[in-house]
C-alpha cells in the first residue's frame, strides 16, 4: 500500500500518513456487532488522533479558547438583545427595552426613565469600579448604616463596604480619585455605585471636593430628631471611650474638662455647663445643629440635588422613606414590604432578600442610658430655633417635639 498498510485478516487496519496525526479504521462490528460477522468496507468507523503531546495539549488549548469566545459572543449578544428589543404595551404610551422603563413623548421622541438592569452581585467582564453617583454624607447616629444596607436591597445600586473617608481627611483626599475609585464595588453600566461616610456632613471642606469629583452627584442627609441624635451619638463614644469635644477643641471641654474623664460623666453633666445653660461646643449637641452644616452644602450643591430623610421614620416605617429615595435617584421601585421583618429583640427592622435575612450588628441600636426629663426638655427648648432654620433650608417641617 502506497499509502500505509493493511491486512485483510486484521481487526484494524492502520492508515497512518507522515504527518502528526494517527489515522485508524475500528471495525463497527468490534463495537457495535458479535464479533465473526461478515463487514464491508461502509461498516468501519474513522479514528483521528494526534500523536505527538505538545501538539495535542495545544489543539486542545485553541478548541477551549474557541469555546470560550463563542460563550462571550453569545453572552453579548444576549445583553444587547434586552437593551434594544422592545416590548410595547398596546395602547398605554410605554414599552420596556430590557428592564428599562421607557415613554414616548408626544413628539414620539424616546424618554429612557430607568437604565437596564442586569443582575448584579455577580463579577462578569462587562463590570468595573465607578466612582459614586450617590453619597450618603451623614449625619452621624442618624441610620447612616441602616440604610445603606437597605438601599443594597435594590438590584440597580450597588455600595461600597466600608466607609472610605476620602472627602474629610487629608491623608486620604491627597491619594487621589484613582485610590477612591478602587476602594468602589464592581458595578454594571446603568447601576449606580454608593458611598457613605457620616462625617462628610460636618467636614467644612467635603462639599467643595465632592462637587470637584461629580458635580451631579445625587446626596443623601438622614437626620434624627436632635435631642435623641445627641444621646444616641453619647452613648456611642462612652462605649469607645472617646472625647466628645469638637475638633478644634481638643484638649478641654469648655468646662475645663479634660477629655480623657468625660467617659465617666452622664450626659446631663456634658450637655449643659455648670451655670446651667446648654454646652454648644459638646460635640454631640454641635452636630444636632443640622442648618449650620447643610449651609455649606447649599451654597456648593443646588437643593434638588440633596433629599433628607427622615431617621425616625426609617426605623418605624422603612418602605415610605425608600419608596422616596428611588424616584430620587431616578431607579425602578424594587424594594417592597416582603425585604423586612420585625425583630422584636432588637426593636427594629430587618432586612430580606431573595437569598437571606440580615440584622445589623449587636453594636446598632444600644440602649440609650436614662436621661434626665427636666434635661431633655431644656435641650428641646434650646433646639427650636436650630430645627426652625434647618426646616426653612429643606421646605419641610419635620415635626420635632420643642419641649
Amino acid at each position: 500500500m502506497p499509502m500505509g498498510k493493511f491486512r485483510r485478516g486484521d481487526q484494524t487496519r492502520d492508515c497512518s500518513l507522515k504527518f502528526p496525526l494517527d489515522i485508524l479504521w475500528l471495525p463497527k462490528s468490534a463495537i457495535m456487532k458479535p464479533v465473526g460477522q461478515d463487514i464491508s468496507h461502509s461498516e468501519y468507523i474513522l479514528v483521528v488522533g494526534i500523536s505527538k503531546p505538545k501538539l495535542a495539549a495545544l489543539f486542545l488549548s485553541v478548541m477551549i479558547i474557541s469555546l470560550f469566545f463563542t460563550f462571550h459572543v453569545l453572552y453579548d449578544r444576549a445583553v444587547f438583545s434586552m437593551q434594544v428589543t422592545p416590548t410595547i404595551s398596546e395602547g398605554s404610551g410605554e414599552y420596556s427595552m430590557g428592564n428599562r422603563r421607557t415613554v414616548l413623548a408626544d413628539d414620539n421622541s424616546i424618554v429612557i426613565n430607568h437604565p437596564i438592569v442586569v443582575p448584579n452581585r455577580v463579577h462578569f467582564p462587562k463590570t468595573g469600579r465607578r466612582l459614586p453617583q450617590a453619597l450618603i454624607i451623614g449625619a452621624k447616629k442618624c441610620g447612616t448604616r441602616a440604610l445603606l444596607e437597605m438601599l443594597n436591597l435594590h438590584p440597580e445600586i450597588q455600595k461600597a463596604n466600608e466607609e472610605v473617608h476620602f472627602f474629610d481627611r487629608d491623608e486620604n483626599y491627597v491619594k487621589g480619585l484613582e485610590w477612591y475609585r478602587k476602594k468602589m464595588p464592581h458595578s454594571f453600566n446603568g447601576q449606580i455605585t454608593i458611598e457613605k461616610s457620616p462625617s462628610y456632613f460636618i467636614t467644612p471642606e467635603v462639599p467643595e471636593r465632592v462637587r470637584a469629583m461629580n458635580a451631579s452627584v445625587k446626596l443623601l442627609l438622614i437626620v434624627r430628631e436632635p435631642v435623641t441624635r445627641a444621646i444616641s451619638d453619647y452613648t456611642q463614644l462612652r462605649s469607645h471611650s472617646a472625647t466628645a469635644t469638637l475638633p478644634q477643641q481638643q484638649g478641654t471641654t469648655s468646662g475645663g474638662v479634660a477629655p480623657s474623664s468625660q467617659v465617666y460623666r452622664n450626659f446631663e453633666e456634658l450637655a449643659l455647663l455648670p451655670n446651667g445653660s446648654v454646652n454648644e461646643s459638646y460635640r454631640p449637641l454641635a452636630i444636632s445643629m443640622y442648618h449650620l452644616h447643610l449651609h455649606r452644602w447649599l451654597e456648593v450643591f443646588p437643593r434638588e440635588q440633596m433629599m433628607i430623610v427622615n431617621g425616625d421614620q426609617l426605623i418605624d416605617e422603612p418602605l415610605s422613606q425608600l419608596t422616596r429615595i428611588e424616584t430620587f435617584l431616578g431607579i425602578q421601585h424594587r424594594i417592597t414590604s416582603h425585604n423586612f421583618f420585625y425583630n422584636a429583640t432588637k426593636g427594629f427592622f430587618c432586612l430580606r432578600n431573595e437569598s437571606n435575612d440580615k440584622c445589623l450588628r449587636e453594636s446598632k441600636g444600644r440602649k440609650h442610658p436614662h436621661v434626665d426629663p427636666a434635661v431633655i426638655s431644656k435641650l428641646r427648648h434650646f433646639f427650636a430655633d436650630h430645627n426652625q432654620k434647618f426646616y426653612e433650608l429643606i421646605g419641610e417641617d419635620l415635626g420635632w417635639p420643642e419641649d
